[in-house]
C-alpha cells in the first residue's frame, strides 16, 4: 500500500468534534484514492438522517444510501457523518435534500459514478423515497447512470420489509 498524505484530514481522530446544526458542506473532507486504476463501489448506509420539513418545521427521518465509484478523491466517513448531521435543522423537501447531498459530493470528489437514495419514514401514511444518480459525462459511467436509473428498484419494501 502506498503511503498517503493524511494531513488534510482534520476531523478523523479529533477529540474536539464540533457539530454544525445548520447545513454546512464545508465540513466535508477528502483523501486520495489508493486504487484509481480499479472500479469499485464505496457504500455508506446512514440510518439516522434527519432534516426539517420547510413548511411545518417538523422533523423528517430517513435512512440514506450513498454509493459511489471513486476516481481520484474519496470522502472521509467522519466528515460525511458530520455533514449529514448538519441537515438536522435544515428545512428542505426530501427530494431536494437528496439532490443537494449528491451535488455536494460530486463537487467535492468528482466521482466516476454516484447514487444517493433516501428512504424517509412514512408520515401521514405515505413514504417518499427519492433516488438520484450521476455518471461522469462522456464516459461509460454516464451510460451506467442512465441504465441504473431505468432499472432502479421502485419497491423498497423488497429491501427493508416496509
Amino acid at each position: 500500500m502506498k503511503e498517503q498524505d493524511l494531513s488534510e484530514l482534520t476531523l478523523l481522530g479529533s477529540q474536539g468534534t464540533t457539530y454544525a446544526f445548520d447545513y454546512n458542506p464545508d465540513v466535508l473532507e477528502i483523501f486520495e484514492n489508493n486504487h484509481p486504476d480499479r472500479d469499485y463501489f464505496v457504500k455508506f448506509n446512514c440510518p439516522e438522517f434527519t432534516t426539517l420539513c420547510p413548511m411545518t418545521g417538523q422533523p423528517d427521518f430517513a435512512t440514506l444510501y450513498i454509493s459511489y465509484i471513486p476516481d481520484v478523491k474519496m470522502v472521509e466517513s467522519k466528515a460525511l457523518k458530520l455533514y449529514l448531521f448538519s441537515f438536522r435543522n435544515h428545512g428542505g423537501f426530501h427530494e431536494d435534500s437528496i439532490n443537494v447531498i449528491m451535488n455536494d459530493l460530486i463537487n467535492l470528489m468528482d466521482p466516476r459514478y454516484i447514487e444517493v437514495w433516501g428512504k424517509f419514514t412514512p408520515r401521514g401514511g405515505i413514504s417518499i423515497d427519492p433516488y438520484c444518480n450521476y455518471g461522469k459525462p462522456g464516459t461509460k459511467y454516464e451510460k451506467m447512470a442512465e441504465q441504473r436509473l431505468m432499472n432502479h428498484d421502485l419497491y423498497p419494501e423488497k429491501i427493508d420489509n416496509r
